[in-house]
């Protein structure tokens, strides 16, 4: 199975974006891949501001990153835009970070006008990184991501389901991608 890294570049943990990443996660840990997650806002601010490539804890974040098969790249959307703090981690990804990965975008935002910023703003640093195998990813309305009152987040029906179909998609090249490198020269 596909080793995972969900890299949330939200600035809060109260987020509905942790609604779709939660429901993400559990879908893919019950598929039995192996799961891990980067909360950006969870580094130490002074190294991730200031590249300090010697710091343990940023280390650690590239390395899941590097030894990922799939990587999640999850963000509230500001301004038409992802947030800061994801571009700040994603500036630490060296050139050419992200070749052969699959890449999953999820996004949450205000409203459906924001749709177009996985398109025109992830999407080209992705590419820029070496990303080649980029889907469609899933955009959701953070009215379709309800808080519980234990904490928890209930996905409407309609953001289940684009989820659920995305990780199928995530499935299905994760496993063409496993049987091209083992049958490669």
């Amino acid at each position: 199975m596909a080793k995972v890294t969900i890299v949330s570049g939200s600035p809060n943990k109260q987020s509905r974006l942790y609604g779709l990443i939660g429901a993400a996660e559990q879908e893919l840990v019950r598929t039995g891949h192996h799961v891990d997650i980067i909360h950006v806002a969870e580094l130490p601010a002074d190294d991730l501001l200031r590249a300090n490539f010697s710091s343990k804890a940023i280390q650690a974040a590239l390395t899941l990153v590097k030894e990922a098969d799939v990587v999640i790249v999850a963000s509230l959307v500001y301004k038409a835009a992802y947030t800061g703090i994801l571009k700040t981690f994603l500036d630490l990804i060296p050139e050419r970070g992200l070749a052969d990965k699959l890449l999953l975008p999820i996004f949450v935002g205000g409203t459906i006008a924001h749709l177009l910023a996985v398109e025109y703003a992830l999407k080209p640093v992705l590419s820029a990184l070496g990303g080649r195998h980029i889907l469609s990813g899933v955009y959701a309305v953070d009215q379709s991501i309800t808080r519980k009152d234990n904490g928890g987040f209930e996905l409407a029906e309609e953001t289940a389901e684009r989820l659920g179909l995305a990780l199928n998609e995530l499935e299905e090249e994760a496993e063409w991608q496993q049987r091209r490198r083992r049958h490669s020269f």
